[in-house]
């Protein structure tokens, strides 16, 4: 697959070494809006002659790729992802889908309307630990709680510590997006509060607690800091799984463990997925070469953005939040917004967002 990288910052030399890195990939050209960072980024890596660009499509048609990595900052997915989609290329894109659920929505029936597909990288459930605890979870019968406790101590300077709410906005998408996977079930409603410690070096609230009501009974709880030295957590969190016939827990960076009580059985054991960006980046090579089922084609992922819509609204009003009035809300703000006529009338024909999101 000969691919063109979108986004040469910090996240696009990552992406850069991981597509140089797999025999089944091939750099066709990177795309920046700042030249110079493009260049700098290929002599870093040892390969200054590959062409590069500032309009994705041009350099894609030019190189004759096959495919497009958008690794872009959140304000430019939307735009850079219609463009691809509209020239026929299929995009893999970095999370979080778009900034908002609107927008998201907006690529959902983009890629509706074009039928060419965009999966989005949720990165962190590329992971054999991740793959054994489903198995467990799956084993132990009917899940009644699942949490997460995720507790560090960054400093990143930026960005992030200028953000309203950097915890929940920046970070727990990935912990949201693994809840779903491992319960194979979505979020049906929230209720989360957010606050900022007093020694906290960031502006917005960089703590939060949030419990979400799952489809299938059982309750997420996602408890969490920013802010928080010593004792620090995994960057996938700590995780506990407590179920019919036992419970299971996994500390984000070793084998997960199980306690079968009562009436559970053995948990099959899990594949290896491939790690990380890596593992993101040849399931979409294989997905395009042969189909291959994956993870995170764009509707599916909706989900996993809103469920940080949802937290952020509430809290901010102090109510619990429902996931289809925030699927509602952003579906009217898309129809609203919307600049193309072909997906205008794919977002008006929807009978309702989470029929169009199931599909």
């Amino acid at each position: 697959m000969r691919a063109v990288l979108v986004g040469a910052g910090g996240m696009g030399k990552a992406w850069l070494a991981t597509i140089l890195a797999d025999p089944a990939v091939e750099l066709a050209g990177v795309v920046d809006l700042d030249l110079a960072v493009a260049r700098a980024a290929l002599a870093d890596a040892g390969v200054p002659d590959v062409p590069v660009g500032t309009d994705t499509v041009e350099l894609a048609r030019a190189t004759g790729a096959d495919a497009v990595v958008n690794v872009t900052v959140p304000v430019a997915h939307h735009p850079v992802t219609t463009a691809a989609l509209f020239a026929g290329y299929p995009v893999l894109g970095e999370k979080p889908v778009a900034p908002t659920v609107a927008q998201a929505l907006s690529l959902v029936a983009a890629s509706q309307v074009t039928g060419v597909p965009f999966v989005v990288s949720q990165s962190r459930r590329y992971n054999a630990h991740v793959e054994a605890f489903r198995e467990q979870v799956r084993a132990l019968g009917t899940p009644g709680s699942l949490s997460t406790e995720f507790f560090k101590a960054p400093r990143f300077g930026g960005f992030r510590e200028e953000m309203a709410q950097p915890l929940l906005v920046d970070m727990a998408i990935h912990q949201f997006d693994l809840a779903r996977f491992l319960l194979e079930a979505d979020p049906v409603s929230v209720y989360c509060e957010s606050f900022n410690p007093p020694w906290s070096w960031y502006a917005g609230d960089a703590s939060a607690a949030a419990v979400f009501a799952m489809s299938n009974g059982a309750r997420y709880t996602f408890t969490g800091s920013w802010c928080a030295p010593g004792l620090e957590t995994s960057w996938n969190g700590a995780w506990r799984l407590s179920g019919a016939s036992g419970s299971a827990t996994w500390d984000g960076d070793h084998d997960p463990v199980a306690e079968v009580v009562a009436g559970g059985a053995d948990a099959a054991a899990g594949t290896d997925p491939g790690e990380g960006i890596a593992g993101s980046l040849a399931a979409f090579t294989r997905f395009l070469a042969d189909g291959t089922a994956l993870w995170g084609e764009v509707h599916d992922n909706v989900l996993s953005l809103a469920m940080v819509e949802a937290a952020v609204e509430s809290a901010a009003t102090g109510a619990r939040v429902r996931l289809d009035d925030v699927l509602d809300r952003a579906h009217a703000r898309a129809v609203a917004d919307e600049q193309r006529e072909d997906v205008l009338a794919v977002l008006k024909g929807w009978g309702s967002v989470r029929s169009a999101l199931s599909r």
